[in-house]
């Protein structure tokens, strides 16, 4: 079977909210996700998985009316920091030299980092064997692209690669266990960020 990982579009900057962030696309994101959605129009998708998070659940949603799907929510794909009541896009943070993108880098491969592997691991392999033979997409997040990835190459770290916006990444899972990277980060319908 082929797993499809889509990473969430952009979405907007939350400080300090009440509970935890999760915030909704920007309207660049919002663009983003209808790009994506008219590139998969002819993809022969059988299913679509979904991060219950805003931001996946927002992009899955054009992929869902142009396929005529309904996504599965899955809580074993969404991202490390869900419970955060801080979301700044990962982009801006290194942008700013911002001291919590430096902790980040520092916390790639800690026990924490290596446990939400674990989970994202056990949630794709419930996906896999959910799907035999078919083409699935998982809209989720980069941290959990990451997490997966690196459990398929064989990286210690899980968290090694920043993946664009909408981007996606291949995986060929066989019914003998074997796992195998076609493709990451993938950007067709993005023509601005292919230069």
């Amino acid at each position: 079977m082929e797993l499809l990982f889509i990473r969430h579009a952009l979405p907007v900057r939350v400080e300090d909210a009440d509970g935890p962030a999760d915030p909704v696309l920007s309207e660049a994101g919002i663009r983003q996700a209808a790009a994506l959605a008219a590139w998969l129009r002819d993809e022969p998708l059988d299913a679509i998985w979904v991060s219950p998070l805003r931001r996946a659940r927002q992009t899955a949603a054009p992929i869902e009316a142009a396929l005529g799907l309904t996504a599965v929510v899955e809580a074993g794909i969404q991202e490390f920091d869900a419970e955060d009541p801080t979301y700044i896009p990962i982009e801006e943070l290194r942008a700013a030299d911002d001291p919590r993108w430096r902790e980040m880098v520092e916390a790639l491969d800690s026990p924490e980092r290596l446990a939400f592997r674990d989970v994202v691991v056990e949630a794709v392999e419930r996906i896999v064997a959910a799907h035999p033979g078919q083409k699935v997409a998982v809209v989720c997040h980069g941290g959990v692209i990451n997490a997966y990835l690196s459990h398929v190459v064989g990286i210690d770290v899980p968290m090694f690669f920043e993946p664009s916006y909408t981007s996606l990444t291949r995986i060929v899972a066989s019914s003998r266990g074997h796992r195998s990277m076609v493709s990451a980060n993938e950007i067709p319908h993005l023509p601005e960020l292919r230069r």
